[in-house]
């Protein structure tokens, strides 16, 4: 990830008066070329950068200008130590450990121990259980595929089961909901699309090159996407009791009304697909649908067929 790479870099120059760009981009497995864009990011960011030329050269910090170590304190040290963990839990995770390495470098050895004590109090692991090594693989395809600015291909499977040949500009991995996605320009839709890995088969890194297109990250422009009036419909759920902590976890305590005894009522808006399905299938006899009409008919169509399967003498399905 860029900004771990940054703040790594940084971390670097702070403990040595100057490192070679070579050396920089075999520690990263990056080309120089990107390391000197990365030079030139932190030197826009405030953090006063020069080059030295000539067959001892390299890149440093401006002389006199020092951060000081005391900017942060252990409790924020520890507290970027405990995210780069788990973020590692699922992605990239050795070259977390070498920027945590980094990081424990800058911890004065009589604190040392504290540190690892409040950087070990929590872990926040976002892995599946039992992480398939496709999904691995993957995360790593779209991350080179991201960094070297390649165009890719892969058949995708969407929500409702349709499959189609996508070419994408990857721009950003995000995990969400437990799920890894890739947030990308389709060049077949000429659009940006939110695309989840596990949907795809067939993935090709092409030669061809793209530059990225402006996309403010931190707008969340997925979560604009998935919320669309016309994306969403709205729901009117029924809950049993029984299951109150379940449904406390999903939806809030503070949204539940219960109009019936031993029942509970949700208003909620989701996107129509097959994970909506699936997901009010999963509550078993513990919901009903109360509004939308065509979605309460769907979901007792859909139980009325798992019950024909289960009915059925020779278990075969028909």
């Amino acid at each position: 990830m860029k900004l771990d790479r940054l703040l790594a870099i940084v971390v670097l120059l702070m403990n040595k008066r100057m490192v070679q760009a070579k050396e920089l981009a075999d520690l990263f497995e990056v080309s120089v070329r990107t390391i000197y864009r990365d030079v030139e990011a932190i030197d826009q960011a405030g953090i006063p950068i020069v080059t030295y030329q000539g067959a001892g050269g390299g890149i440093g910090i401006e002389e006199g200008y020092r951060l000081d170590r005391n900017l942060m304190t252990n409790d924020e040290y520890a507290a970027i130590a405990t995210a780069l963990r788990s973020v590692a839990t699922t992605y990239d995770g050795h070259r977390n450990h070498m920027l945590l390495e980094k990081i424990s470098s800058i911890i004065a050895p009589a604190r040392m121990e504290e540190f690892r004590n409040k950087s070990h109090h929590v872990l926040v692991d976002y892995s599946p259980w039992g992480m398939s090594e496709p999904l691995e693989a993957r995360l790593e395809e779209f991350r080179i595929a991201i960094e070297k600015q390649r165009v890719v291909s892969f058949a995708y499977s969407s929500s409702q089961g349709e499959v189609t040949s996508r070419c994408v500009e990857p721009h950003t991995l995000l995990m969400k909901g437990r799920q890894w996605y890739v947030y990308a320009y389709c060049k077949t839709r000429e659009e940006f699309r939110l695309f989840k890995l596990m949907r795809m088969k067939e993935l090709t890194i092409q030669k061809a090159t793209f530059t990225r297109r402006p996309l403010t990250i931190g707008a969340q422009p997925w979560d604009q996407e998935w919320s669309r009036a016309d994306h969403v419909i709205s729901l009117t759920l029924r809950f049993h009791t029984r299951i109150r902590h379940l449904v406390e976890e999903q939806f809030g305590a503070e949204v539940l009304v219960e109009n019936v005894p031993g029942k509970l009522d949700v208003a909620v808006a989701y996107p129509e697909d097959r994970w909506l399905y699936g997901f009010l299938l999963s509550f078993g006899d513990n919901v009903e649908v109360l509004h939308p009409p065509h979605l309460r008919e769907l979901i007792r169509s859909q139980a009325a067929a798992i019950t024909r399967i289960y009915e059925s003498s020779n278990g075969n399905m028909t």
